[in-house]
């Protein structure tokens, strides 16, 4: 497969940067630099105080030096320990997003083209000093002309026509990747790539961290556990974003969290919590939750709760992921490894061939040990890390959307351990998850989802009658047919008699759903519950658990 190359002074310049902190092998390693160890003596030779540096050290500054999109790289692949060295990923923590600022004026004059007016105009006072710099935009204090204090973020001048060159660098990377890396079918180099090119894509949109911002705030309206800034739309664009200005106190500033008389036994457990909270409850997190993006209302020292900025990075599951992840962490509270064996190979995480009892004893292998220390001392992450180390060996397919959820646990789990290096995060987690798990799937939540798709069984219901009739008939002619490539014989009949049995339990099902819409449509004396017939109630829940019946026999 040909490779177009986008940047060849680029490619050469990202060598240069490689030798000099003497990152021999990473070079020998990628085939389009390897011509580049004849002219290495070009290059110039390394600093005697960069020979000294760990190899985790000299990557985490050769990548601080070839820019953001580098940063970012290192920033997201420090969380898949699953794959790299434990002293690598140690230092790519390290990794910190800061540049040296740009000029106040550059930023004045940006504000002023987004929003088609003078700063006079819009603001009552702006400092052209800004507050803190990144290599995506950088943020300025700011009074509007009612008096409330504001930061503006604006974007760095040029910033998506130098994002767009080294993604299409790493874009060739991971082509190259795929084709020479043993193990690229299960690393998927290319998803990997595409999500920190989504996620880039999102920053340089502040519209959209805007948008970001009020769906937090407003999952979170009146919590006393975080607080979100307003963002002021009036103010705000696609390349610039004003929102107001709160302060507070850095989660990892202990001797600062100390000095306000914060309790930080309660911060710590808030932060687990909240965590939870947004993944399970919300689907909606704050996956850039490091501790400069996360901090400590000081006004609050009894009853503390986080303030949150930055919502470039926000992260999402789909809802398939979401229940197998939730699963996944019930199962592994309770011990239960058999579970975590079946729910790995049932999500599709591992090939359907993976021997459940070989992967259940793995699985034990590394938990076990876990657990005879005393639950204060067992991190949830490393237990994780060890997993995915482990279930690499049974053909574990990456998940590139698990991605930011894992580097948001780490975070949280970091942050915590700092707070309170005694915090039992097995014991905060727990009671929330299966708390928020059972709200999510109890029989209230069955029968607002039941409620809810009401209208639209109520739309389809003409045609139920002829389409079920139509499908019996042709699964008792034989005119269901299916079409088989190059599975086995046997698999061929265990699959064609789970279809059979579900024809009864699906037929069944049908009619008692369709049966449910009519009651609701035509029973108006009956007596309600929620605006809905009793009777109806009863014949939809019969109706939903033919269908479960029949997907347990599938």
């Amino acid at each position: 497969m040909k490779r177009q190359l986008t940047s060849v002074p680029r490619l050469i310049g990202i060598a240069r940067v490689l030798l000099r902190y003497r990152l021999d092998d990473l070079v020998e390693a990628v085939h389009l630099f390897r011509p580049l160890k004849w002219v290495r003596p070009l290059f110039g030779r390394p600093h005697a105080d960069v020979r000294a540096l760990s190899r985790g050290a000299r990557l985490r500054m050769a990548l601080a030096e070839l820019g953001p999109i580098f940063v970012k790289f290192g920033q997201i692949l420090s969380t898949r320990r699953d794959l790299l060295p434990q002293d690598i990923a140690d230092e790519l923590t390290l990794l910190q997003d800061q540049v040296p600022p740009f000029p106040g004026a550059q930023a004045r004059a940006a504000v002023e083209t987004a929003l088609g007016a003078t700063i006079a105009e819009l603001y009552a006072h702006f400092d052209e000093t800004p507050l803190a710099s990144a290599s995506i935009a950088q943020v300025h204090a700011a009074q509007l002309k009612d008096g409330r204090e504001v930061v503006v973020k604006v974007l760095r001048p040029g910033v998506g026509r130098r994002i767009a060159a080294d993604m299409a660098l790493l874009h060739d990377f991971a082509s190259l990747a795929e084709r020479f890396h043993p193990n690229a079918d299960k690393i998927r180099p290319r998803e990997v790539v595409a999500e920190i090119e989504t996620t880039l894509r999102n920053e340089l949109d502040l519209q959209r961290e805007g948008a970001n911002a009020c769906l937090l705030r407003r999952n979170f309206r009146d919590s006393p556990d975080l607080y979100v800034p307003e963002v002021y739309w009036s103010h705000s664009r696609e390349t610039v974003l004003t929102l107001e200005r709160v302060r507070g106190i850095p989660a990892d500033d202990i001797a600062a969290l100390d000095a306000a008389g914060i309790d930080r036994v309660k911060v710590a457990q808030k932060g687990v919590q909240l965590f939870y909270t947004q993944v399970f409850r919300d689907n909606f997190f704050h996956a850039d939750a490091h501790a400069g993006n996360i901090w400590v209302d000081p006004t609050r020292p009894a009853e503390p709760r986080f303030i949150a900025i930055d919502f470039g990075i926000m992260g999402s599951l789909p809802e398939a992921d979401q229940y197998w992840l939730a699963e996944n962490f019930i199962a592994l509270f309770n011990q239960d490894y058999r579970r975590i064996a079946q729910l790995h190979v049932q999500a599709g995480w591992m090939p359907a061939t993976t021997r459940l009892d070989e992967l259940e004893a793995a699985t034990r292998a590394v938990c076990e040990p876990y657990f005879t220390r005393p639950l204060s001392e067992i991190s949830l992450a490393e237990v994780l890390v060890k997993l995915f180390q482990t279930a690499r060996r049974y053909e574990l397919t990456i998940q590139p959307q698990l991605i930011l959820l894992q580097k948001t646990l780490l975070n949280i789990e970091g942050i915590g351990r700092q707070l309170d290096p005694k915090i039992d995060i097995w014991a905060v987690a727990k009671p929330v998850l299966e708390r928020l798990w059972r709200d999510r799937h109890g029989p209230a939540a069955l029968w607002k989802a039941l409620r809810r798709r009401v209208p639209e069984w109520l739309a389809a219901a003409p045609d139920m009658p002829q389409l079920l009739h139509d499908y019996l008939q042709k699964a008792s002619s034989g005119g269901i047919q299916m079409r088989v490539h190059s599975e086995d014989l046997r698999n061929l009949h265990a699959d064609a008699s789970a279809s059979r049995a579900q024809i009864v339990p699906l037929a069944l099902g049908a009619t008692l759903i369709l049966s449910a819409v009519l009651l609701y449509a035509l029973d108006g004396a009956a007596p309600r519950f929620g605006g809905v017939p009793w009777t109806a109630w009863f014949t939809a829940i019969a109706g939903t658990l033919c269908f479960w019946a029949a997907n347990r026999r599938s």
